[in-house]
């Protein structure tokens, strides 16, 4: 999937880049015709400088008025873009991109294997790419979306950076991006010796609030649901585990499970079947959940009476779910948007760091 957009913001003064912020991204045109009262250079070439004097205001200004940036108030936005139209004056992406050696082309690679129980038209990991377009797309990138299957394709090895949603189990996903030597920024959780900038969520805070969620409602028993060989799965369960032991409870079962309803199902009437006892369960998805939660039901174990039952994710059917699904929630989209904005800055040159975006609980009826 390629998403197109025109135009692209520059950065400020004194951000750090591959040409001086001033002329970033804009070519010098020939006008389409002579006009009087501009002061084109010697040879009938405008140039930003001819143009910034004929507004009145700084190359700068001149150059983020053409990129549509909020910085430039509406009104002068528009005087400049309208002397640049009089003046024939255009973006030349094509060109600039020559000039840097760009393609402006950053591609999203998507760990997971889309299945019918776990499709891309979920809110993951539709959420995090509809931030990243809107970011990217705004700033004049094409966006090139491709599963893993596609890393080595020379689309992905070309493009002028990497966005990689989802780890893989045991980092593996990461680590293979890591040899392609482009910038990479990737949404996960952030492991001891790995240099790439990852953003995520805060998935130990995270398990540790569904812990104390249930150690305040006297549940002293807790199953864990997840697969912990991908990072931020692993973060989730420490958190609880440790929250929980602190709090006096104890975790008596840790079950390695897919992201899918059915999986949640599957794990919890194994748990009957073997006899365990619990109380609580805390699963690292909400398909995880509500697929726990049926099977509770199914048994005739009622949900939260018996087990009191918490997701993550916070995806739009949990509140809609028979319960309400009590829930982690992590913001996608605010997650989308700022992968986008560290991919921009390592192509442009920029040093940037990981980040991690808080988490909160949202009690419902689980």
């Amino acid at each position: 999937m390629i998403v197109e957009h025109s135009q692209r913001e520059l950065p400020g003064p004194g951000t750090s880049a591959r040409v001086p912020a001033t002329s970033r991204g804009f070519m010098d045109a020939e006008p389409d015709k002579a006009q009087d009262g501009g002061t084109p250079q010697a040879g009938g070439r405008l140039t930003m400088a001819d143009l910034a004097r004929l507004a009145g205001v700084s190359k700068i200004t001149v150059s983020r008025a053409l990129a549509d940036s909020p910085l430039v108030r509406p009104e002068l936005r528009a005087r400049v873009q309208e002397l640049a139209r009089q003046h024939g004056y255009r973006l030349n992406l094509s060109a600039r991109s020559l000039r840097l050696q760009q393609r402006n082309v950053i591609a999203v690679v998507l760990e997971m294997d889309p299945s019918p129980d776990r499709p891309m038209s979920d809110p993951y990991p539709l959420e995090l790419l509809g931030g990243i377009c809107q970011e990217l797309t705004t700033a004049g990138y094409n966006v090139l979306l491709t599963p893993r299957q596609g890393i080595e394709s020379p689309a992905v090895q070309g493009a002028d950076g990497i966005i990689l949603l989802g780890q893989g189990s045991h980092n593996d996903a990461a680590r293979q991006l890591g040899h392609a030597h482009v910038p990479l920024v990737v949404w996960g959780a952030k492991r001891p010796g790995r240099s790439h900038v990852v953003v995520g969520s805060d998935n130990r805070r995270g398990g540790a609030s569904a812990a104390e969620r249930l150690l305040s409602l006297g549940r002293r028993r807790a199953v864990f649901l997840g697969d912990t060989s991908h990072p931020e799965i692993d973060q989730r369960c420490k958190g609880f585990e440790a929250a929980l032991k602190a709090g006096g409870g104890a975790l008596v079962a840790k079950l390695p499970s897919v992201f899918t309803f059915a999986a949640g199902s599957a794990a919890v009437n194994g748990l009957l079947d073997r006899g365990e006892a619990f109380d609580g369960l805390f699963a690292a998805s909400d398909l995880l959940a509500m697929g726990a939660v049926r099977a509770l039901l199914d048994r005739g174990l009622a949900v939260p009476d018996a087990v009191s039952v918490i997701g993550y994710d916070d995806i739009p059917l949990a509140a809609c779910f028979t319960p309400p699904l009590t829930t982690i929630h992590q913001d996608w989209h605010a997650g989308g948007v700022l992968l986008a904005r560290k991919v921009r800055a390592l192509v442009e040159g920029e040093e940037t760091d990981s980040a991690v975006l808080p988490t909160r609980l949202v009690v419902r009826g689980t």
